[in-house]
């Protein structure tokens, strides 16, 4: 006689390249809270300034682009202040860039844990994406009180009700580095020589965003590539929402809009196809 079990978890392959089972995700939310605890204790843990260093890196980067960029290189900032404009770029973009290059050795470095015990491996980039959420709040309040300050003493900045859009470019952009991030994470598990390229590429990407320039100054002939860029409109309309300077326009944001939601699908597919075999290349 034979008797039916009951198991609360069966673990089998994915067959199909459309069943992703996001709905797993949900299940396993207490550890993604404990990753997102473990990646902001560990990275400050030894430090001396810990999360003091949230507010150091933003403006040490703003003065820096102030002394080259403004002073030295005299790049226009549309008649706002430097220090303002920067700050205002380099808020987002910071957490573009954390986001992507953490991401992006998802399996690599967590390749000892993966071969251990099994969870849905889209948690860990997905702590990073929240735990780097974190890190962007308390830079956006250090770029919010040098906001409020030149607000109130100059007549230069005009923000305007596109700052309801700013949640949905925050998820944007974090959307986007998520994307690119596994994208290139999958592709690492054989091709190790995209480890060593992503820090320069995402220095090249920075330059081929307006970080450190306004779109403005861009030839017109030219401005069709960094308008290919989907970072290129978060950013101008980030710009435009609280300095009242830059380009918002509806279809550049919904191309933004749209690429990402494309590598973010394109991402997740490949992601979970390289999860099934990737302990034999790691």
């Amino acid at each position: 006689m034979t008797t039916e079990e009951n198991w609360d978890l069966t673990i089998q392959p994915h067959s199909k390249w459309y069943d992703l089972r996001l709905g797993e995700i949900l299940r396993y939310k207490d550890l993604l809270f404990l990753f997102v605890r473990r990646d902001f204790v560990s990275l400050y843990k030894q430090t001396i300034l810990g999360p003091l260093w949230f507010f150091i890196q933003p403006i040490i980067t703003s003065l820096t682009f102030t002394v080259i960029f403004g002073n030295l290189a005299k790049i226009s900032t549309d008649g706002l202040p430097q220090i303002l404009f920067y700050m205002c770029g380099v808020t987002l973009w910071t957490y573009f860039s954390d986001t992507l290059t953490k991401t992006s050795d998802t399996f690599t470095a967590n390749a000892n844990i993966f071969g251990k015990v099994y969870f849905p491996r889209m948690i860990v980039p997905l702590s990073v994406v929240v735990s780097n959420l974190i890190k962007l709040g308390v830079q956006f309040l250090l770029f919010l009180i040098i906001w409020i300050y030149y607000l109130i003493s100059t007549d230069t900045i005009h923000p305007n009700k596109v700052l309801l859009l700013v949640p949905v470019l925050v998820i944007l952009m974090g959307f986007l580095g998520l994307s690119l991030g596994i994208i290139i994470s999958s592709m690492t598990t054989k091709y190790r020589d995209l480890k060593f390229l992503v820090v320069f590429g995402v220095q090249l990407m920075m330059y081929a965003s307006p970080i450190v320039y306004p779109l403005s100054i861009v030839p017109e002939k030219y401005r069709w590539i960094i308008l290919a860029n989907p970072i290129t409109s978060i950013i101008e309309t980030f710009k435009y929402a609280f300095l009242g300077v830059g380009e918002f326009n509806w279809i550049h944001l919904g191309y933004s809009f749209v690429v990402t939601l494309v590598l973010f699908t394109v991402g997740l597919i490949i992601f979970h196809r390289v999860e099934k075999s990737f302990m034999d290349t790691v």
